[in-house]
């Protein structure tokens, strides 16, 4: 392959990947051609993108765009994965993936800067997403308000409910006297 075309190749990959810190790297080479694009198709509706590279291209083209970690697992058939929500998603996804497709290995991968290896990103998977951390995080702010509504409304409520029935007493013993 000429120099010219191996620098057209690596300046495609940079466009592709340019704003993406957070890859997951896999083995899909022995994967049959009809389960590999069932599996792609399946991750583009997720917003998951995926791209099957020569290791020594997207050496340059990471080292290019700052993306660095990624040279140990970068060996053999490699196919770099990025997108979805965010790492913890990607990791989620293609986890599940590995799973349902016995060929399909995880070989590792990065996040902002930090090599993961297939163990990593298998961990990964099991920690809560973003979006679980955020609703977790609300629900922690939120508690405190909920106990002091509750803990406010709950005498106030019992005083209202004895006045009305005092009240309602009275009403009703001014019926019977008239």
């Amino acid at each position: 392959m000429s120099k010219i075309v191996k620098e057209m190749i690596i300046s495609e990959i940079e466009a592709r990947i340019s704003e993406v810190r957070d890859f997951v790297v896999v083995d899909s080479a022995k994967v049959d051609a009809i389960t590999d694009n069932g599996l792609r198709l399946k991750l583009q509706e997720k917003g998951i993108a995926s791209l099957t590279v020569k290791n020594s291209l997207a050496r340059r083209a990471l080292a290019n765009i700052g993306v660095e970690g990624l040279d140990e697992v970068l060996k053999g058939p490699s196919t770099l994965v990025w997108g979805g929500e965010d790492i913890v998603a990607l990791s989620k996804e293609m986890t599940k993936w590995a799973s349902d497709i016995s060929t399909l290995e995880i070989k590792g991968g990065v996040t902002e800067g930090t090599p993961l290896s297939s163990d990593d990103v298998t961990k990964l998977s099991k920690s809560p997403g973003r979006m679980e951390l955020i609703g977790e995080i609300v629900s922690r702010i939120l508690g405190p308000g909920a106990q002091l509504a509750g803990a406010i409304k709950g005498p106030g409520g019992t005083l209202a409910g004895q006045i009305k029935t005092i009240s309602e007493g009275e009403e009703s013993s001014e019926g019977e006297g008239a």
